[in-house]
């Protein structure tokens, strides 16, 4: 069957008949101006800033389009013209105890231009009126300084060479007047984002011997914004999947997104700020806060700390998806207790409960497969990041570092080991780097096959002890060495799933 492509004529045809299921934009809503930029345009962006724009245009807020630059030779771009701007985001999955699917046609993208190959027509946005707002999302490496980037670049290589020369463009246009500034919302994963990316445009703009008036220009006029972002967007369906969609949409769609009905977009400043940005009330999910640092630890500690706790437990009980480890009782279980008894109560932030319980719908969400495997990925690096802070602060609190947590330690101790990986490898299967759980492995090379307890008691301590892979002597911690000494033989010796079993039910110590 060969179905219409998603296009403007398409949407504005009365006798498209899958209009009544799907959120379309208006004709007004399209022809608004173009009032920002953005640098990306994957998967992310489409499921997340364009969301919340659409969703502020519709509402009357915000009254812009962005255009989307491309910096990889994606073919989006070529995409975004074919389709008028347009796309789908589904999204879909568990809310409220219910399984639901929203769609909606995003309008709130003008157009796409290549970085590579139109560089010009970029820095031409840069000296538009209309232009208030900059995001990105180049992923936690893109906001690097490169000092091979030149200005004459056609474009600069890195992310913060882009802008640098974009801002500088707009400054010259408008001779440095600060009202001509503009808000930028980086939207990579790192703290201080906004603090991280504007040293580095200061940093070029020493490099390339910028004028003076430059960095006046910045200070009087540019705000870059801290940000935390949290949405799960899983990017283009495929297979089965995309045909049962495209099925139900009845029109092809080149750059159909999915994502999770969660979303959080938290932007550190005021509510002069927040009426300024111009779309900060168009979604709940959107929240201005003085100092976002308490929002990011609650997601580190909550959903990512619960992803590095349990991945190893998850893989040795044989899942493969975090859906599927909501799926095995048992893992459910630890699961549950190590996020709602072990760690909500280390945390002094706002809501943590709430958000925790909402970790849990968004693990059991169906349509999102995100392999255990890929969380692996510099896992042992994640463990101190994520989880050596609740160690630490239960360990105060208690006297001792519970049970769970130290079942999640010892799991980990034992993937090291390597026999996972090894299996993934002879399938011609990519294994994730875990750079610092090389030292582990290192560990474990110097015992004997089938270690006694004292052996592998020293060899608990060694690893807990070394500063190099925690930042800090875990050793210290009260009963740790014992209590991850005792999981890890009952791993061994029981196998995963009987020593999670063992550890459920003796309950909480």
């Amino acid at each position: 069957m060969t179905r219409p492509q998603l296009s403007r004529a398409l949407i504005s045809d009365p006798m498209w008949n899958g209009a009544a299921s799907v959120t379309v934009p208006t004709a007004a809503m399209l022809a608004l101006p173009e009032r920002a930029v953005q640098f990306g345009t994957g998967a992310f962006l489409r499921g997340f800033v364009d969301y919340f724009l659409d969703v502020a245009n519709a509402g009357g807020q915000f009254n812009g389009r962005v255009v989307a630059i491309a910096s990889t030779d994606s073919g989006r771009d070529r995409a975004f013209g074919e389709q008028d701007g347009l796309y789908t985001l589904i999204a879909r999955g568990n809310s409220g105890g219910a399984t639901r699917e929203e769609r909606r046609v995003i309008g709130s993208v003008s157009r796409a231009l290549s970085a590579a190959t139109e560089w010009d027509a970029v820095l031409a946005c840069a000296r538009a009126p209309e232009l208030s707002l900059v995001f990105s999302n180049t992923t936690e490496v893109g906001i690097v300084f490169d000092p091979t980037d030149t200005y004459d670049a056609a474009p600069p290589i890195s992310f913060p060479g882009k802008l640098t020369r974009f801002l500088y463009e707009r400054a010259q246009a408008f001779e440095f007047i600060p009202s001509r500034g503009v808000f930028v919302l980086p939207c990579e994963l790192i703290a201080q984002n906004g603090v991280q990316l504007r040293a580095i445009v200061d940093r070029f703009a020493v490099l390339w011997a910028l004028d003076a008036r430059f960095v006046h220009w910045l200070d009087a006029g540019v705000t870059f914004c801290n940000t935390l972002v949290d949405r799960i967007v899983p990017g283009v369906p495929s297979g089965p999947d995309a045909d049962a969609l495209a099925d139900r949409l009845g029109y092809r769609d080149e750059l159909m997104t999915t994502a999770e009905h969660f979303r959080q977009f938290v932007i550190e400043g005021d509510a002069q700020l927040a009426d300024r940005l111009g779309f900060v009330g168009a979604d709940s999910g959107i929240i201005i806060a003085a100092d976002i640092e308490p929002y990011r630890e609650r997601k580190i500690r909550l959903l990512n700390g619960t992803h590095s706790i349990s991945v190893a437990t998850a893989l040795l009980c044989g899942c493969v998806t975090v859906s599927d480890a909501l799926t095995n009782p048992g893992v459910r279980a630890f699961i549950r207790r190590v996020l709602l008894e072990e760690i909500v109560p280390t945390l002094d932030v706002p809501d943590a409960e709430p958000f925790a319980r909402s970790v849990l719908e968004r693990f059991e969400n169906p349509f999102i497969r995100h392999a255990l495997f890929d969380i692996t990925l510099q896992g042992t690096t994640k463990l101190r990041v994520r989880i050596v802070p609740t160690l630490l602060r239960a360990a105060e609190m208690r006297g001792y570092v519970p049970e769970s947590l130290a079942f999640g330690v010892a799991a980990h101790f034992e993937f090291m080991r390597g026999d996972l990986q090894r299996q993934r490898s002879s399938r011609g299967q990519a294994v994730p780097r875990d750079d610092l759980g090389e030292r582990i492995r290192q560990a474990w090379a110097a015992l004997p096959p089938l270690p006694d307890r004292i052996a592998l008691r020293a060899m608990v301590q060694a690893i807990l002890s070394d500063t190099v892979i925690w930042g800090t002597d875990l050793s210290q911690l009260p009963l740790f060495v014992e209590s991850v000494t005792l999981q890890l033989s009952r791993i061994m010796t029981l196998g995963a799933d009987q020593a999670l079993a063992t550890l459920l039910m003796a309950g909480v110590p």
